[in-house]
């Protein structure tokens, strides 16, 4: 189903070693508002989706969000990688390190392990589709936290830049996804003596 490009959907070149930040964006790694609960979240709700446009606007988001997912971890490894022992120390990642060691481990920035009580599944559209709303303005608020911590570290803004817009992107799409199934759920109904309910617009007689 996929095709995988061995590529960073945006690039990800940072020069400077800096786990104190890489320490809170990690979040966006494994947090509750991150990207690997938003790709399996959306990816585990697009069976339920009432029809093939919101399905595929599910597929197409969560698929991204993978490419996301990938970006952070690259974020979070290269602002790591050659960092010294008392620079872990000092950044507050020695528990991190004693368990982890310099590898990208889904947890938020408490120290919080991923868990799949972040996915929602509610078994409603709409439910589902609030929720993704709701979801693609979290992690667009946590990622103008980001930009705040990082101000000074240009290497470091530019993705996490783009990594917001595309949550801004990713709300306009679910607000189409809405409409469409509330316009769809809202169809009437026509019923034949014990038959199922047919779709008005199905061209059955």
């Amino acid at each position: 189903m996929w095709t995988y490009t061995k590529t960073l959907q945006h690039p990800v070149n940072i020069k400077c070693t800096d786990p104190k930040l890489a320490k809170v964006i990690i979040s966006q790694y494994g947090g509750p508002d991150g990207e690997l609960a938003a790709s399996l979240r959306y990816l585990s709700q697009r069976f339920g989706m009432p029809d093939q446009n919101s399905k595929a606007i599910l597929n197409d988001i969560g698929t991204e969000e993978l490419a996301h997912l990938e970006m952070v971890g690259s974020i979070v490894h290269q602002l790591t990688k050659d960092a010294s022992i008392e620079e872990i120390e000092k950044a507050g990642l020695a528990p991190y390190y004693t368990d982890h060691g310099l590898d990208v481990y889904p947890s938020s920035a408490a120290g919080v392990p991923f868990t799949a009580a972040y996915i929602a599944c509610k078994g409603d559209p709409i439910a589902n589709l609030q929720e993704d709303l709701a979801a693609e303005q979290k992690a667009r608020a946590t990622y103008e936290k980001l930009i705040n911590l990082c101000r000074d570290n240009p290497d470091v803004l530019d993705p996490l830049r783009y990594l917001r817009q595309r949550e801004v992107v990713h709300f306009q799409r679910f607000g189409e996804a809405l409409r469409g199934v509330q316009d769809k759920l809202a169809q009437k109904k026509f019923y034949m003596n014990d038959m199922k309910p047919l779709d008005q617009n199905c061209g059955c007689n």
